[in-house]
């Protein structure tokens, strides 16, 4: 019993939680509703006290013309739509949203927000763009005069930085005067309109002044460095170049590349029609146009110095390459003379004679283009840039043609050197053989080995074998190379044999004779020592000199290290 009681108050109090929650939701999300609709509200009545009557009675005090009037008239009735027929439909709406919130009517609710929500957007726009039409008539006079007192303001300055410098204008100063003198018409045509009221033409006035005055100010800025382009520099660049083109022309400059003559015609007719804008006051691009003859007068004078410029490298050239000219004649002659002569003492391949026969043609046609090159020079037909130009390239097949004479000479003469080391090298190899059998028999080993003999053979076969190719005619220089190489190996081989043989040979018999003190103490150094005595007598000194060293080290070790050093 009481159990049951206990569990039915728990889910009384949980009832009534949910139920307080639920109130509270509710009642949180209904005043969120009713401020969403206050501030609509707001919104509405915000429309209302707009400054638009108070704008629309400056503008009924304004008018003084039907124009104005007809504007005036039509301003009052769209405003007096708002008022008289929107807002109130407003109301209704927010009066209806009221209604549906307090019967908890949510999605109609929300609906019903976003229609009075596009509803005040539409009005605000219209209100917006009433009053800004209004506002350009009421604020017309206080803002044109603004403009109009700042235009005025700079066209003195014009006027006076004119009278100050008025011989910088030349011709075009009528003009300018007639133009000053009909914006200040239209500075009076201004006080005129405004007289009348007539705001919409004002603007009309207002923005051809200010064209004007912007036009005029750029006329007073550009003219006097124009006239400075037109009348003074540019005549005189005119004149410096066709004066500098005429001497050079006479100083053998090949200049028709430039066509100076026919750009310089072509110049003036360009200046005169650019004067006859300026007289007209257009000046578009006329500054521009102006720099960019001058920029092509100053780019043929440029071209000029690098015609002189190139001269000088063209003379020069020349001069260096008749140097290697004849240079490189002497050097043909003397292929020419000295190959067929070398051909019976060398080997001589057949490529070589044929590259000689080859150079000579080569030679010949650069020749012919010096020639050729010379009769334009002559005649004048190229300038000197092209002809320095050609020259180069000739110069550079010249200079290749040397390139092969130089190693083809270098390989002939190399078989020349060639042959004289190889018998320098035959009396040295002969030497070091001899040294060889020298120290053989001046050290009488017993027993010379085999293999001795067999490299003594080989050696001595090889230099016979340079002997041989030295006494052939022609002599084949790259045979010859293959024996002295062939001999040096061998000779070296059978020096390194005999130093290594004697030298074996002596270690093995002192080690015999310094291990005769312990034969009589030790039966086993007897018997090893026995044992290298043999392999001695049998020309194995190698073997004999191990089987000392080992056996004498059982009674002095280190022995081999004294025995090592003896021949040192």
């Amino acid at each position: 019993m009481g159990t049951g009681l206990y569990v039915g108050t728990i889910v009384l109090v949980v009832i009534v939680l949910i139920v307080g929650t639920y109130l509270i939701f509710k009642s949180k999300q209904k005043k969120k509703l009713n401020n969403i609709i206050n501030n609509l509200e707001k919104e509405k009545n915000l429309l209302i006290n707009v400054p638009v009557l108070n704008e629309l009675s400056k503008v009924e005090a304004l008018v003084k013309n039907n124009k104005l009037e007809d504007k005036y008239k039509n301003w009052k009735l769209k405003f007096e739509l708002i008022e008289k027929e929107t807002i109130p439909e407003i109301n209704d709406m927010l009066i209806e949203l009221d209604f549906m919130v307090e019967k908890e009517k949510k999605e109609k609710v929300y609906q019903g927000i976003t229609e009075i929500e596009i509803k005040l957007y539409e009005v605000k726009a219209k209100v917006k763009s009433i009053l800004s039409e209004i506002k350009e008539i009421t604020s017309s006079e206080e803002k044109n005069r603004a403009t109009i007192i700042k235009l005025k303001s700079i066209y003195r300055k014009l006027k006076k930085k004119f009278e100050d410098t008025k011989p910088d204008y030349e011709e075009t100063v009528k003009t300018i005067e007639l133009q000053f003198e009909t914006i200040e018409r239209r500075f009076e045509e201004f006080e005129e309109v405004m007289e009348k009221q007539d705001y919409e033409e004002v603007i009309y006035v207002v923005k051809g002044l200010t064209e004007m005055v912007e036009h005029m100010q750029i006329v007073i800025d550009e003219i006097p460095e124009i006239m400075l382009m037109g009348k003074s520099l540019i005549p005189k660049r005119t004149e410096d170049v066709s004066s500098e083109y005429i001497k050079l022309t006479r100083e053998g400059y090949q200049l028709d590349y430039l066509n100076v003559e026919y750009n310089i015609v072509e110049t003036e007719k360009k200046v005169n029609a650019i004067f006859d804008r300026v007289r007209v006051l257009n000046l578009e691009d006329v500054t521009f146009e102006l720099k960019t003859i001058l920029e092509y007068f100053d780019s043929l004078f440029n071209d000029f110095e690098t015609e002189k410029l190139t001269r000088k490298y063209y003379e020069e050239g020349l001069a260096s390459f008749k140097k290697k000219v004849n240079h490189i004649s002497k050097l043909l002659d003397a292929a020419s003379n000295k190959v067929p002569e070398m051909k019976k003492q060398y080997n001589l391949t057949d490529d070589m004679l044929y590259s000689i026969e080859q150079f000579k043609l080569q030679f010949n046609a650069i020749l012919e283009d010096y020639e050729k090159l010379e009769n334009l020079d002559r005649n004048h037909s190229f300038p000197f840039s092209k002809l320095n130009q050609e020259l180069e390239i000739i110069s550079l097949k010249l200079s290749k043609l040397q390139e092969k004479l130089n190693n083809l000479l270098q390989r002939v003469g190399n078989l020349k050197d060639d042959e004289e080391r190889a018998r320098g090298q035959l009396e040295d190899i002969k030497i070091l053989l001899k040294q060889s059998k020298y120290q053989i028999r001046k050290n009488r080993l017993p027993v010379i080995p085999e293999n001795y003999y067999i490299e003594l053979r080989e050696a001595s076969d090889a230099i016979k074998e340079i002997q041989k190719e030295l006494s052939k005619k022609p002599i084949d220089v790259e045979t010859l190379n293959v024996r002295v190489d062939t001999a040096r190996d061998l000779v070296f081989k059978l020096h390194n044999t005999t130093s290594e043989m004697i030298k074996m040979a002596l270690l093995s018999e002192y080690a015999i004779v310094y291990g005769n003190r312990y034969r009589s103490s030790k039966a086993y150094i007897n018997d090893g020592l026995i044992k290298a005595e043999k392999l001695f007598f049998n020309g194995d000194y190698k073997k004999s000199l191990e089987i000392s060293i080992n056996t004498l080290d059982t009674v002095e070790p280190g022995i081999h290290k004294k025995i090592l050093d003896y021949n040192k």
